[in-house]
């Protein structure tokens, strides 16, 4: 089997555009956050929400300990939100949350989802939590902040969906 070096590892995966999130909670009487991409809906019906930690993040601890989260998509134009929680502070951002639910989600964010630990998987050096929605609410007018190659980015004009895009079937020819 062939070693894989981690960081090209890393650009590998750093080819897959993302969102960008805040990942919060309350513990211990303060508030935590941090910045992260690796997100996911995971199912409608219950539904759930997926998020990975290093296991070496403190977040992690905090989430097992009061066995709640949130998450914030970021909307662009708030990249400041995501260097400040990345560990790169910004003394000028003060009063960004907002509570749901007890749980402080990001100020005028694209969407925020507030969950409940549903479950929680060891995978390798990281912890992937699943977290059953207990309150969420979307700004249907916000594009989302984009990560894509270690950089920050935009959405163009969305083509529009097709009108019948539950029924649509669509066959790809390699």
């Amino acid at each position: 089997m062939t070693a894989i070096d981690p960081r090209e590892l890393r650009n590998a995966c750093g080819q897959f555009g993302t969102g960008v999130t805040i990942i919060t909670t309350h513990c211990e009487g303060r508030d935590h956050g941090m910045t992260a991409n690796a997100f996911m809906s995971v199912s409608l019906d219950p539904p759930l929400v997926a998020i990975s930690i290093a296991k070496s993040a403190k977040m992690l601890c905090n989430i097992q300990n009061t066995g709640r989260f949130a998450v914030s998509i970021l909307a662009e134009g708030m990249e400041d939100f995501a260097w400040h929680f990345a560990g790169k502070p910004r003394l000028d951002l003060c009063n960004v949350f907002e509570r749901r639910n007890d749980l402080p989600v990001i100020a005028n964010a694209a969407a925020y989802f507030v969950t409940d630990l549903a479950d929680e998987i060891v995978a390798g050096d990281h912890t992937i939590f699943l977290g059953q929605v207990r309150e969420m609410s979307l700004e249907p007018s916000k594009k989302p902040l984009l990560f894509f190659r270690g950089r920050f980015g935009g959405l163009a004009d969305p083509h529009p969906a097709p009108a019948t895009l539950e029924n649509a079937a669509y066959e790809f020819v390699w």
